[in-house]
């Protein structure tokens, strides 16, 4: 969407609740509320100095991260491409 006031283009501002409006993200969200429970359980690990449960920790803590990272990346860009852009939602 143009506006010759502006001087460029315009695209859809993201609305509240854009994040939960499609289900096909939910894993991502949830991969990375695992990954902030594997942090914690990581630092206790490491606190209480069991360095093997620490270092299996960091690494679950990391994959899960990146996966859920990649994955609302993903669907973040599978949504912009399948949105027409003509539709506006929100203010």
């Amino acid at each position: 969407m143009t506006h010759a006031w502006m001087g460029r283009d315009r695209r859809i501002r993201h609305h509240a609740g854009e994040g939960i409006e499609d289900g096909y993200n939910v894993p991502g969200i949830v991969m990375c509320g695992l990954a902030v429970v594997a942090l914690a359980l990581t630092l206790t690990a490491a606190g209480y100095g069991y360095e093997g449960w620490a270092i299996i920790g960091a690494i679950g803590c990391a994959v899960l991260f990146l996966s859920g990272a990649t994955w609302l990346w993903a669907e973040y860009r599978r949504e912009r491409r399948h949105r027409p852009e003509e539709i506006r939602q929100g203010h």
